[in-house]
C-alpha cells in the first residue's frame, strides 16, 4: 500500500513536471521532419500543434487566423527536441562552483535541447526554483527535469556514513519535490542499492558515475545488478578489476578482453541506457576535432567572467587516452545492440558552453560510425525513454508535448546541419533561436571578484 501511495505521489509531481506557459496554435507546412520510428525524413505536408501538444501529423488544413504559420522551404527539417542526460548547469569560476540558471537554459533552448536532465547538482532548491519558474511561464529555458542533489562524495559535505534509512527518507523528500530521477557518484554499494530501492519505489530512474569496485566504490557490473536504469562515462565489468581506479584501468584497457562483451550484453539483457559523454573526455583531451568554434560561445560570459578565463584548459593525458578507447567501446556496445542515451556532462569553466555541446556530441558519435538517423534517434527519443517519458516527449508524434526545432540542412547527410537552429518550440510555443542567444549574451558568470562569494 504504500508503494502505491509513494507511486501516485511521485505521478502527481511528474504531472507537474510538464506544466508549460500558454501555448500558440501553430501550423507547420513545407519542409521534412525525422520520423524517429523509421529514421527517415518524411515530406512534410503540414503539422498541427494545439493546445501545446502535437494533433496532427502530415495533414493539410486551412490555417485560420488564430494558427501562427511558418512555412518552411525544401531545405528546412523539424526535428524533435533533443534530450541532455547529463546537462551540468554547473558554472565554475575562481573555484566557486554555481548552478547557472540565468543564461544556461536559454542557451539549452536555442540550441534544440527543449530537455535536460542535470546529472547531480550542486544548488538543487536552485534547481527547482528554476524549473519551477519556466513551468509557470515566468521564465524561458529548456524544461529542467530536476535530478536532485547528488548522492555520494560528489555532493559537498556528504554524510559518508549515511544510513539506508536516512537514504530512504532523502529519497522521499527529493522525490515529494518534484525531481524527475536521481544521479549517484562517489557512493557505496549499501547506499547505491538503498536509492536504487526507494527511487523505484517513487518511480523514478536512477544514473551512476560508478567506479571499479576499488576503496568500495560501485562497479557499474554490480550496478545493474541491482537494478540500475542508467551508466555515465564507462561500461565497466570484468574487464575494470577492483585492484585500482577505474581511470587507471581504462586508459590501458585491452580491447580483446571477453569480459567487454560480457559487460555489454549485461546491459542489453537488463535494459540499461549507457549515457556515452564522449566529448567530455575529447574536451581534457584537446581534441580540436570536436572542440572548435562555428558560434562565438564566450559572448555568454559576463564581462568579468570573460577576463578571468581567458586561458586554455589544460591538455590531460589520460583522458587522451580514454578517449580514443571509449571510441571504440562505444562504437562496440552499439553495434551488438545495445541502448545509448546523450549526455554533454560539460560544466562550463569559461570556454565551450552547455547547449552547443550537444550537437558536439552527436558529431562525435557519427564519427565513430554510428549512423547520422541513429545519433539523432539517441538524441531525442531514446532520452526520453531513458528518463521513462516518451509517453509525453521524444519524438513528433501526435498527443505527446510540441517540443521540436528547425533547421537548415539535412542533418541525415550532414550531421552538422543540426548546428543551424532557426527556430525552436517547447510545448507549442514558437522561439526564434538568434533572438533567445541574444537575451543573455554577457548574463554568464559573476560579475565581479565578490560577486560570486556573497
Amino acid at each position: 500500500m504504500k508503494t502505491i501511495i509513494i507511486q501516485k505521489i511521485a505521478l502527481i509531481f511528474l504531472l507537474f513536471s510538464f506544466q508549460i506557459i500558454p501555448a500558440q496554435n501553430v501550423y507547420i507546412t513545407g519542409g521534412a521532419y525525422f520520423d524517429t520510428d523509421t529514421g527517415k525524413m518524411v515530406k512534410n505536408e503540414g503539422i498541427v500543434i494545439r493546445s501545446g501538444k502535437f494533433v496532427a501529423i502530415n495533414k493539410a488544413i486551412n490555417a485560420t487566423e488564430e494558427y501562427k504559420v511558418i512555412k518552411l522551404d525544401d531545405n528546412q527539417y523539424i526535428l524533435p527536441g533533443i534530450f541532455d542526460l547529463h546537462a551540468h548547469y554547473r558554472v565554475t569560476f575562481d573555484d566557486v562552483r554555481r548552478d547557472e540558471v540565468e543564461a544556461n537554459p536559454v542557451i539549452f533552448l536555442a540550441n534544440g535541447v527543449t530537455s535536460t536532465f542535470p546529472g547531480g547538482e550542486i544548488q538543487p532548491e536552485v534547481m527547482l526554483e528554476a524549473r519551477r519558474k519556466i513551468n509557470r511561464g515566468e521564465k524561458i529555458g529548456a524544461r529542467i527535469h530536476s535530478s536532485g542533489p547528488y548522492f555520494g562524495t560528489a555532493l559537498p559535505n556528504w554524510n559518508s556514513n549515511i544510513t539506508v534509512k536516512e537514504i530512504y527518507a532523502e529519497v522521499d523528500k527529493w522525490a515529494e519535490l518534484g525531481v524527475a530521477g536521481f544521479k549517484a557518484k562517489g557512493i557505496t554499494p549499501v547506499q547505491l542499492k538503498a536509492l536504487i530501492e526507494r527511487a523505484h519505489q517513487h518511480g523514478l530512474t536512477v544514473t551512476g558515475h560508478l567506479g571499479s569496485g576499488y576503496r568500495n566504490t560501485v562497479n557499474p557490473r554490480d550496478a545493474i545488478k541491482m537494478g540500475i536504469d542508467r551508466i555515465e562515462h564507462f561500461l565497466g565489468g570484468d574487464a575494470i578489476p577492483d585492484t585500482q581506479s577505474a581511470y587507471a584501468t581504462l586508459q590501458d584497457l585491452n580491447l580483446d578482453d571477453p569480459a567487454i562483451d560480457k559487460q555489454i550484453d549485461l546491459f542489453i539483457e537488463n535494459g540499461v541506457f549507457f549515457d556515452v559523454t564522449l566529448t567530455a573526455y575529447g574536451y581534457y583531451g584537446h581534441r580540436k576535432e570536436l572542440y572548435d568554434y562555428w558560434h562565438d560561445e564566450r559572448k555568454y560570459l559576463t564581462p568579468y567572467a570573460f577576463e578571468t578565463t581567458k586561458e586554455t584548459r589544460q591538455k590531460i593525458d589520460m583522458f587522451q587516452k580514454i578517449f580514443d578507447i571509449k571510441k571504440k567501446t562505444i562504437k562496440r556496445y552499439y553495434d551488438k545492440g545495445g541502448m545509448i542515451s546523450l549526455g554533454t556532462d560539460h560544466p562550463s569553466v569559461g570556454e565551450y558552453i552547455p547547449g552547443f555541446s550537444a550537437h558536439r556530441e552527436m558529431e562525435a558519435l557519427v564519427s565513430i560510425g554510428i549512423p547520422n538517423a541513429e545519433v539523432l534517434k539517441i538524441a531525442t527519443i531514446n532520452g526520453a525513454k531513458a528518463l521513462r517519458m516518451s509517453s509525453k516527449l521524444g519524438s513528433i508524434s501526435v498527443g505527446k508535448l510540441a517540443d521540436a526545432f528547425i533547421i537548415n540542412g539535412n542533418p541525415l547527410n550532414d550531421i552538422k546541419n543540426t548546428r543551424n537552429v532557426k527556430t525552436v518550440i517547447k510545448g507549442g510555443t514558437v522561439y526564434d533561436s538568434k533572438t533567445l542567444l541574444k537575451s543573455v549574451e554577457g548574463k554568464m558568470g559573476p560579475k565581479n571578484a565578490d560577486d560570486w562569494k556573497k
